[in-house]
């Protein structure tokens, strides 16, 4: 009888008696409310690291990726991208190929110093071409080694390498593609004479170096509009800026973390098992 009654009852006259108001009585999901907090904590993220993706968030706020793909498409949040395309030399298209085979393409790579990776990029700046060349530990994603010059050419890229052995021991190989700043007697016999083995992607096959590739790609799509700078000291400081930055504080896609806490993981790893 109570239950008859009770369903005879508009949802006005029940919130009157009550003294609530009709809202009240309705179901409020919670969800607009996560997603909002989601939401800002997905903001506070990309104040730090405007260029993240969903991937990356989902990985600093320790959350579920799809969730937070969700959420950003909901409110429409995007990670910051600047496009650009690399540079091809008219002298590299005619080149003959080189006598270096790829050594690392099914080379199972599993420690630091294991294989180096190197090639450079442009940056322009002003009206102006300003290069950069980077060479890369390809099992900690790490950037060892870097030179900036006016000047694309095989001082560039050995000063990248001699950089690198500057601070860590020489690899068991350096890879590059098959520039002629790469391919130069200077630069090769440089590689050699440091004891270490000379690796070079197949002519015209840029996936063979995928992964300096990706690097740049990164390093301009993340990267803040570098015009902004005065002088070239400006730049030069915003480079290393950036370098460090993804060494040390930009989360890997692959690696679930930055390089250089992925090789200390590794090392400390290393070091437990000798004892």
């Amino acid at each position: 009888m109570v239950k008859t009654a009770l369903a005879n009852i508009s949802k006005l006259e029940l919130a009157k008696s009550l003294g609530l108001s009709i809202s009240s009585l309705y179901y409020q999901p919670k969800r607009p409310a996560i997603d909002e907090e989601v939401k800002h904590q997905i903001e506070s993220v990309q104040v730090d690291h405007p260029a993240y993706g969903h991937k990356r968030i989902a990985l600093a706020l320790k959350l579920n990726k799809k969730r937070i793909r969700r959420v950003m498409k909901k409110f429409g949040l995007k990670p910051y991208r600047r496009k650009s395309k690399k540079p091809t030399k008219k002298a590299d298209l005619n080149k003959p190929p080189t006598k270096y085979l790829n050594l690392i393409k099914a080379l199972i790579i599993n420690h630091p110093g294991q294989v180096w990776v190197t090639d450079f990029t442009y940056i322009k700046f002003h009206g102006k071409f300003i290069y950069l060349a980077t060479v890369i530990d390809l099992f900690t994603r790490e950037v060892v080694g870097f030179s900036v010059s006016r000047f694309h050419n095989r001082f560039l890229v050995m000063s990248a390498v001699l950089n690198a052995f500057e601070n860590y021991q020489s690899p068991e190989i350096i890879h590059s593609d098959q520039g002629s700043e790469y391919d130069s007697q200077d630069f090769t016999d440089l590689v050699e004479n440091l004891k270490v083995k000379i690796s070079m992607s197949k002519k015209g096959s840029p996936w063979e170096n995928g992964h300096q590739e990706s690097f740049f790609g990164h390093l301009k799509d993340e990267g803040v509009d570098l015009n902004r700078f005065e002088t070239d000291g400006e730049l030069l400081e915003e480079l290393y800026k950036m370098i460090y930055y993804y060494n040390h504080l930009r989360i890997h896609t692959k690696l679930k973390m930055p390089p250089n806490q992925y090789k200390q993981n590794y090392l400390q790893k290393d070091i437990k098992s000798i004892y």
